[in-house]
């Protein structure tokens, strides 16, 4: 455990808050966060996860079937962390505006940990936690190369330059540079404390406030290419999920 005691006392926000829309039939009546790979929810999975490098401190937002999630940590003891609500019944606000209603929560850290529920990760997350506070950037975000309909775009000292839907053609280029990396993002950031500062109010996304700090700001991007890395945003991946993580 040594190599884990700086990040110890680390803080960490799962966001289980969404629809989950592309898990129906599943959440027409449950939680994505509840869906289950090899007999243990997805929630259950990513606390653990963030157990493994010493965080055990957790921040879970919840908007769909609120009570089921909270439900099961009680009945699990939070699956030994130390677990916080952040209550979204009464509106959904998508991960920039869970963020932020988040922020109180986060303002002592000097750096904390954000991801979706619903990735799975073999991914060493104390190495990219190390990479982030070693540079001066606001956000450090996990990407890999693989095909995604939506992928950031990074110049070559992976700086955020932009995004692109590579569905429709749309593209949000916030910094000009000859040449751009797309790479697909993982869901999973840490973040510097000054990224509480934001400027939108509502409903958005958190694509929207790297890509609004990133004109001013480093956001760097993390390349993970390599790891197992799944989305499991449908029932296949579901399926899929649990032959990767036996």
């Amino acid at each position: 455990m040594d190599e884990l005691t700086n990040f110890t006392h680390m803080k960490a926000m799962l966001f289980a808050a969404g629809l989950g829309t592309r898990l129906k039939p599943f959440t027409d009546k449950h939680p994505k966060a509840l869906a289950e790979v090899n007999g243990k929810t997805l929630l259950e999975h990513n606390i653990r996860y963030l157990q493994r490098f010493g965080i055990e401190d957790v921040v879970v937002n919840v908007h769909h079937f609120a009570d089921q999630i909270i439900q099961v940590l009680n009945d699990n003891n939070g699956f030994g962390s130390w677990v916080t609500i952040s209550d979204e019944r009464d509106e959904v606000l998508e991960t920039g505006g869970g963020l932020k209603k988040a922020a109180p929560y986060f303002e002592h850290e000097d750096n904390f940990v954000v991801m979706n529920v619903d990735v799975l990760t073999n991914l060493d997350l104390s190495k990219m936690i190390e990479a982030h506070t070693a540079s001066d950037a606001m956000a450090t975000l996990a990407v890999m190369k693989r095909a995604s309909s939506r992928q950031l775009l990074f110049d070559e000292h992976m700086m955020l330059c932009g995004w692109t839907n590579n569905n429709t053609g749309e593209q949000k280029i916030v910094r000009e540079v000859l040449e751009m990396q797309p790479l697909a993002f993982s869901g999973i950031q840490v973040l510097s404390n000054r990224m509480l500062d934001i400027p939108f109010k509502g409903k958005f996304s958190i694509i929207d406030l790297y890509l609004h700090n990133a004109r001013e700001n480093i956001i760097r991007g993390y390349n993970h290419t390599g790891n197992i890395f799944i989305d499991v945003g449908k029932p296949e991946s579901l399926e899929k999920a649990g032959y990767l993580f036996e």
